[in-house]
């Protein structure tokens, strides 16, 4: 029997604006600024709880389809998360239990405000390359 941790997959959202600017979420559990997003429940579908995790976590509701934009394995956590790029469809930003600020930021302030593990999630969204990234990190830097 092994001991290995199970793995999970999750899912984030980066909605940009008209001025090519991403919203970041500012998690109440670590203080860490990412994107919005979660993992998966076993009964929803990817876009299902894409639209789920942002819509709780920002107060918008995201057009679908929204667009694969990178793939990025923790290698120390084992989870695999799935960004997409996201258009707001309706709804305005706000807090809520998961979410303690919110903010629009530059391609400079998400280097700033974010860990570079999720901060070159924001960055391959905005610059939404096809095919998408793949990439693995420690939970912080890109390994």
């Amino acid at each position: 029997m092994s001991t290995e941790r199970p793995h999970s997959v999750s899912v984030a959202g980066v909605i940009v604006d008209d001025q090519g600017r991403a919203l970041l979420i500012k998690r109440r559990d670590n203080g860490h600024w990412e994107p919005p997003g979660g993992v998966l429940e076993r009964e929803e579908t990817i876009l299902e709880a894409l639209q789920r995790e942002v819509l709780e976590e920002t107060g918008i509701k995201i057009e679908l389809p929204a667009t694969l934009t990178g793939v990025y394995k923790n290698m120390t956590g084992l989870i695999v998360s799935l960004v997409f790029r996201c258009q707001a469809a309706d709804g305005t930003p706000t807090t809520g239990d998961e979410t303690r600020a919110l903010r629009w930021a530059t391609r400079e302030e998400v280097i700033e405000l974010a860990d570079e593990a999720y901060a070159i999630r924001v960055l391959d969204a905005l610059d939404a390359a096809s095919p998408p990234a793949v990439r693995a990190h420690d939970g912080v830097k890109l390994v």
